[in-house]
């Protein structure tokens, strides 16, 4: 029985008689794959990118993707999962405070090929729209949340909590496409714009 964990370069250079090359294990050369297919489809997007221009992004063989991913569907989601559990370890999921936009660029600066794909490009592609929709709609609870303890309960409250995460995911993106300009200052330009939201809608105008 062969070992899951052993390394794959050697497993197949063993089996064709060959001197082992790279070796890494299997995890590992999962995520050298997860690591070409997000530059890959970041580039040309799902629909335009093949498996085969994944396979030479990652210096593989086309059957070696098919070791680990059934489809480039289950590819592609596995992409997007990962970029998404990377996003929750990095901000976590439960308020709205001085940390959360900060941890949000410093998230999409470490990954910025996974957090557009996650929030500008996956957006586009119905059969994997669910996993945008429920994070937009945990994001709106949260900020709906965060957002009654100064916003009187009304419409304006619900506006404001729609609002404020596409503001902010879109002004994290617009900062990525603008080349990460002045780090250490754009947490607080894009919480300005936050707090703007913030401010209509506890005006009475």
């Amino acid at each position: 029985m062969s070992n899951p964990d052993a390394p794959e370069g050697d497993v197949l250079a063993l089996a064709a008689g060959q001197a082992p090359v790279r070796r890494l294990r299997r995890a590992e050369r999962r995520e050298q794959i997860l690591d070409a297919a997000t530059r890959a489809f970041a580039r040309a997007g799902y629909a335009a990118t093949g498996l085969d221009d994944i396979a030479a992004e990652a210096e593989l063989t086309r059957a070696m993707l098919y070791r680990h991913f059934d489809s480039k569907a289950d590819l592609y989601r596995a992409v997007l999962d990962r970029a998404c559990t990377r996003l929750a370890e990095a901000t976590g999921a439960d308020d709205f405070d001085d940390s959360a936009i900060p941890a949000l660029l410093r998230a999409a600066s470490a990954d910025p090929d996974g957090f557009r794909l996650l929030f500008r490009y996956a957006a586009r592609e119905p059969d994997f729209r669910d996993l945008i929709d429920s994070i937009t709609a945990a994001s709106r609870e949260v900020a709906h949340r965060n957002l009654a303890r100064r916003i009187p309960a009304g419409p304006w409250l619900d506006w404001a909590a729609n609002l404020i995460p596409a503001v902010t995911l879109e002004a994290v993106i617009a900062w990525l496409d603008a080349g990460q300009p002045d780090p250490g200052q754009a947490a607080d330009r894009i919480a300005a714009a936050v707090h703007g939201v913030m401010a209509a809608a506890q005006t009475d105008l």
